[in-house]
């Protein structure tokens, strides 16, 4: 299938590893130009040297106001034209309610939720019928994660702001999704594994849980994005869409 990507212009924030830049990846390889971000300038760049010609990186920090902006803007000072934005943002820091300080919350509101809001609101003033705006979540959408008590609070409500930006922008043609990535082998999630008592274990015990057995792979992650992202998903807006070996079972 052709996804129709070749030549279109993404905006993909936290894309020096993991689930962002699998995502890069995957557009980049359909013929999709990416711009790619990150917290240095060293990391981003590196990062689109990863994903070839095509590919820029521009530092950024999803807490800076001016951030959206600026990225927004380079894409059409790049490339006269942008098609579409995928909000990737670094997991908050674990703990619980009792552990995670005031501090913690704020910072991690600042970054994971408003300034995904912000970037997601700068791209919709100059998105054209076509465009799309992505959402990388988690499962916690749905099911609070033990252990990741700000994520827990933070992504359902991210989900519900997308789906009601969906809503708001579908009459201009501009499509909103969101994806809820399960146990995806990156180094967020053999992070989070370290802090238990039995990291193997703990392992065993997370595949278990998945009807497929195993955890997902980057790349799976990334074609599913990418699909999400490209014209061949012309239909599909304001869904929440998991990537997770089937751990919600299909609900």
């Amino acid at each position: 299938m052709d996804l129709g990507l070749k030549d279109r212009v993404y905006l993909v924030t936290g894309a020096t590893r993991g689930l962002g830049f699998a995502t890069a990846r995957e557009l980049a390889a359909e013929g999709a130009k990416v711009i790619v971000t990150g917290r240095t300038e060293r990391a981003a760049a590196e990062a689109a040297e990863r994903l070839g010609e095509g590919a820029v990186g521009v530092a950024a920090d999803n807490a800076d106001p001016d951030a959206a902006d600026r990225l927004v803007t380079t894409a059409y000072d790049r490339h006269g034209r942008l098609d579409g934005v995928m909000i990737s943002v670094g997991g908050p820091p674990p703990g619980s309610f009792e552990s995670n300080t005031d501090d913690q919350w704020r910072s991690s509101f600042e970054s994971v939720f408003l300034g995904a809001v912000r970037l997601a609101r700068t791209a919709a003033g100059r998105l054209t019928e076509g465009g799309v705006i992505g959402f990388v979540l988690s499962g916690s959408v749905h099911e609070p994660i033990a252990g990741l008590t700000i994520s827990n609070g933070l992504r359902p409500g991210l989900a519900g702001f997308a789906k009601s930006l969906a809503n708001e922008l579908g009459p201009r043609g501009i499509r909103v999704v969101g994806l809820l990535p399960g146990r995806i082998a990156t180094d967020r999630i053999r992070e989070l594994e370290a802090l238990a008592e039995d990291p193997e274990a703990a392992r065993e015990r997370g595949s278990a849980a998945i009807p497929l057995r195993r955890y997902g792979t980057p790349e799976e992650f990334g074609r599913a994005a990418a699909f999400l992202l490209s014209p061949a998903a012309s239909y599909v807006t304001g869904v929440m869409l998991p990537i997770d070996g089937g751990a919600r079972h299909g609900f």
